[in-house]
């Protein structure tokens, strides 16, 4: 007699599982996204009870950053619940991080090390993206190819 031990078998699922590029994907969007909230919330901080150069400026820059920051925020939310429109913002951000990147590696001291970073990520964050895996996982179709009328 061999002894067999009943494992529950697990519960079905609703559809395929989720690969994790895309949970990696959405992580680093809202790293992104927190980043730039917290860096908003620091300039209207700045703007109400320190001394900026222009009140109006930091307060406006704050608001900017703050409403920019909800762009990968949402795309991250999105792609946690594998909704095919959040690899539109997902990319656009990592688009934008790139030229943002590229001038903190070009200025002095400390921002090196932080446009080092930002580079990383958004390369990395691209390479996700544009994984044909994580396309199919998304439920984006690619393009139908057409053979030629013989």
């Amino acid at each position: 007699m061999s002894t067999q031990q009943n494992e529950p078998s697990p519960p079905p699922s609703a559809g395929p599982e989720k690969p994790g590029r895309i949970a990696a994907l959405a992580a680093l969007n809202a790293l992104e996204g927190a980043a730039l909230a917290i860096g908003g919330i620091y300039m209207l901080a700045v703007g109400l009870f320190g001394r900026p150069d222009s009140i109006q400026q930091a307060e406006m820059g704050g608001l900017t950053l703050v409403a920019l920051g909800l762009i990968p925020l949402a795309a991250a939310r999105g792609l946690l619940r594998r909704r095919s429109w959040s690899r539109g913002p997902a990319l656009i951000t990592q688009l934008m991080a790139l030229p943002v990147a590229w001038t903190l590696l070009r200025s002095q001291g400390a921002l090196i090390p932080a446009g080092i970073v930002l580079a990383a990520v958004a390369v990395t964050a691209l390479v996700l993206i544009l994984n044909p895996a994580t396309t199919q996982a998304l439920g984006i179709r690619g393009p139908r190819r057409t053979t030629p009328d013989a």
